[in-house]
């Protein structure tokens, strides 16, 4: 509907051109050419068209959609009232017969196939009428003793300035509407395409969910079973330090089942903010527990640090970047935050191997990995969260070697 809309308003642009053309026409052939035309009715199907359009200019600031009924209607009745124009100034004798087609093109250029041959039919037979029914100018112009090369020199310059008016409607306003017609089908594909997009997230958190589930059982009896083990006395010390290292690995695999189940139990309830150099330390010092043969830098701006939504998915998303960042190269990683009036910005710099062209352009799409041994859905997750949090992330090959990873979180998001 939002399409028609714009149609509609570039409508009543076209409806401007014609109304100021056809009044200067009228005005050449009263005063100077000083046809005997009928002033009050051609000056009322003239002000019917100003109102019409006027009316429909209030009507667009209103929240009712406009529906492709409606939008051909008010077609329809530019055709009629240009026929009545038609009508009172010659008829088919008229240069200007072709405004007709203006109602047409811009129904083929907007509706379905039925608006089009009925507005087709439409012109047609209007067209066709005023071939036998008009008021005649013809008469008019004889009295006033003008010859035959001159009423066809008037003729002639009509038919010129017509088509000047037509290629003007063509090259500006149908262009227009051309193009507001094919943002209207990219807004469509971009729609389609995030409604996939939606239900990749939608399956990898069933799945996620679904997997958290079934794997309780299997770590509980394993953690049965490593405990039984461990009272054997005829292990050895070396064995039961093996056991030891199990129970501590399942233990943490429990833990990180439970934190996740509790951490978005929490987030259902509530979400804190905390300035955006707190949340980058507490990531970093989560980071370095889990990750602690990486060296780093940390580069943070002086002036005050604005606030950012403190969530679980966004940490983990921000943690995804620096993990990806110490599995290319876990030597030296440059971490920066800056921020603006608009955006805050983060960027992590590692000394990997780099990226490829073909590895920039499907980086982010779900289950494609640059790690032979990664899932190929960290970078994918951590886009969506972003996105989630008005923000997005960009991947670049840093100049000698290694890649840039930046981060970009609108400001405005922190409240929203």
């Amino acid at each position: 509907m939002a399409g028609n809309h714009q149609q509609l308003l570039q409508l009543t642009y076209i409806r401007f051109v014609i109304l100021f053309c056809q009044c200067c026409a009228v005005a050449f052939a009263l005063v100077y050419l000083r046809v005997d035309l009928n002033p009050w009715a051609t000056g009322s199907a003239l002000l019917l068209l100003g109102l019409l359009n006027l009316i429909t200019y209030a009507r667009l600031h209103s929240s009712w959609p406009v529906t492709q009924p409606e939008f051909f209607t008010q077609l329809l009745a530019d055709a009629i009232i240009y026929g009545f124009i038609l009508y009172q100034s010659g008829g088919g004798t008229n240069p200007f017969i072709f405004m007709l087609l203006i109602p047409l093109i811009i129904t083929v250029m907007t509706l379905n196939n039925r608006y089009i041959w009925m507005m087709a039919i439409t012109v047609t037979a209007i067209y066709g009428s005023l071939l036998i029914y008009y008021v005649p100018v013809v008469t008019a112009l004889s009295e006033h003793q003008h010859s035959l090369t001159s009423l066809f020199n008037f003729h002639m310059l009509g038919m010129w300035l017509n088509f000047i008016l037509t290629v003007i409607v063509i090259t500006y306003f149908i262009v227009r509407i051309n193009r507001a017609l094919q943002r209207q089908q990219q807004s469509l594909i971009e729609e389609r395409e995030a409604k996939v997009h939606h239900q990749q997230i939608l399956a990898l958190g069933t799945m996620a969910a679904g997997t958290a589930h079934e794997l309780g059982t299997p770590l509980s009896t394993m953690s049965v079973i490593l405990h039984e083990m461990r009272t054997d006395s005829t292990l050895s010390d070396e064995h039961k330090e093996d056991i030891d290292i199990l129970q501590q690995q399942v233990q943490t695999c429990a833990d990180k089942l439970q934190h996740m189940t509790r951490s978005v139990a929490e987030e259902k309830d509530s979400e804190k903010t905390s300035l955006a150099t707190e949340l980058l330390s507490e990531i970093i010092e989560q980071w370095n527990i889990t990750r602690p043969e990486v060296t780093y830098s940390v580069n943070i701006q002086e002036d005050l640090p604005p606030d950012l939504r403190n969530t679980t998915a966004l940490r983990q998303a921000i943690l995804n970047l620096l993990n990806n960042a110490a599995d290319a190269c876990s030597k030296n990683i440059e971490i920066s935050l800056r921020w603006d009036p608009t955006a805050i910005w983060l960027t992590i710099r590692d000394y990997g191997a780099g990226l490829s062209v073909e590895q920039a352009n499907t980086l982010g799409q779900p289950f494609i990995s640059t790690k032979g041994k990664g899932l190929g859905i960290g970078l994918f997750l951590t886009s969506t969260t972003l996105a989630h949090y008005d923000g997005d992330v960009k991947l670049y090959a840093a100049q000698g070697k290694g890649t840039i990873t930046e981060v970009r979180l609108s400001r405005r998001s922190v409240h929203g």
